[in-house]
């Protein structure tokens, strides 16, 4: 991850498009520059590439040519500011949980707050792993967390199973 700050974390940074030939209907600087921002705002290439007209096979192509620098740190940049929204948005779930409507005989009576204690425990664990234990994809040891102690991340003799 880049040093950005979240205030500059907001909107993908200007970058220099690639150029190209002088074709309405290929990736003009415009096009280029919209993609980025669809990038940003929903995180998926297909998408972005569909929200300016163009394909998801022509998007990667113009970023691995060599002299697309510019526009791949800026693709990079859209990503990161998309994960770093989706990431925001699910400690907001983790921490405030999801409303869910009551109903009786048709008609909304009130509603019902949902807490997802592991989406919680995935983000503790993300965060600071040595604190709340290991993140998937580490070492497999445990930190001093509320789980250390445990059997759960000790290796097992050969033979042996938890029960």
């Amino acid at each position: 991850m880049t040093t950005r700050t979240a205030a500059a974390a907001r909107a993908p940074r200007a970058f220099a498009p690639v150029p190209v030939r002088g074709r309405r209907d290929g990736w003009t600087p415009d096009r280029q520059a919209r993609f980025v921002a669809a990038l940003a705002r929903t995180g998926n290439v297909q998408a972005a590439a569909l929200a300016v007209g163009m394909g998801r096979g022509s998007a990667y192509a113009l970023r691995a040519r060599l002299d697309a620098g510019g526009f791949r740190t800026a693709w990079d940049d859209a990503l990161e500011l998309a994960m770093h929204r989706l990431a925001s948005a699910a400690l907001d779930r983790a921490i405030k949980g999801v409303a869910t409507p009551i109903f009786y005989r048709g008609r909304k009576v009130g509603e019902r707050r949902r807490y997802d204690n592991r989406l919680a425990m995935f983000l503790l664990r993300m965060r600071a792993p040595g604190r709340w234990g290991d993140h998937p994809g580490g070492t497999g040891q445990t930190g001093q967390g509320l789980v250390s102690g445990s059997a759960g991340n000790r290796p097992m003799a050969a033979g042996t199973h938890r029960a």
